[in-house]
């Protein structure tokens, strides 16, 4: 997250696609990253507002008092690294082929994660349109 917000995009994105593939496969489960509001000024303001969104709607998140962020909100290890590897791919301008398959990990994500991992869910549909934006800007202007 430290080099995503410097604006160094190729360390970050070297750094999460390790990640990515690391957690993708691990044997264990990973712990989830509590959304604190002292993390708010690391996050990227995409996630801070799905967040800020999911708390109005689905206000009895505030009340869970489980130590994890704000209300009891957190999300995946593998959905953050997973949004930062698209985030620094669309900044660098990787070719279609290359956000082609990290759209494809994106549909592996969905389809791994349990209902209830709201914040996740809106995270990985919200990279999916990033992706597919950019697919369709890159293939009707050639």
């Amino acid at each position: 997250m430290y080099a995503y917000k410097r604006g160094d995009y190729r360390r970050c994105l070297h750094l999460s696609t390790q990640n990515f593939y690391t957690l993708l496969y691990a044997a264990v489960r990973m712990r989830d990253v509590p959304i604190f509001p002292e993390f708010a000024q690391l996050l990227d303001d995409n996630i801070v507002s799905l967040t800020a969104l999911m708390l109005i709607v689905r206000p009895k998140c505030r009340n869970v008092e489980d130590g994890y962020g704000i209300g009891g909100v957190c999300i995946s290890q593998l959905t953050l690294t997973l949004y930062l590897m698209t985030q620094c791919q669309l900044k660098l301008r990787h070719s279609v082929t290359k956000l082609t398959r990290t759209l494809d990990g994106i549909e592996l994500v969905q389809r791994r994660l349990c209902i209830d991992r709201t914040l996740d869910h809106l995270t990985l549909r919200l990279n999916a349109r990033f992706v597919l934006s950019h697919i369709r800007n890159s293939l009707s202007s050639k």
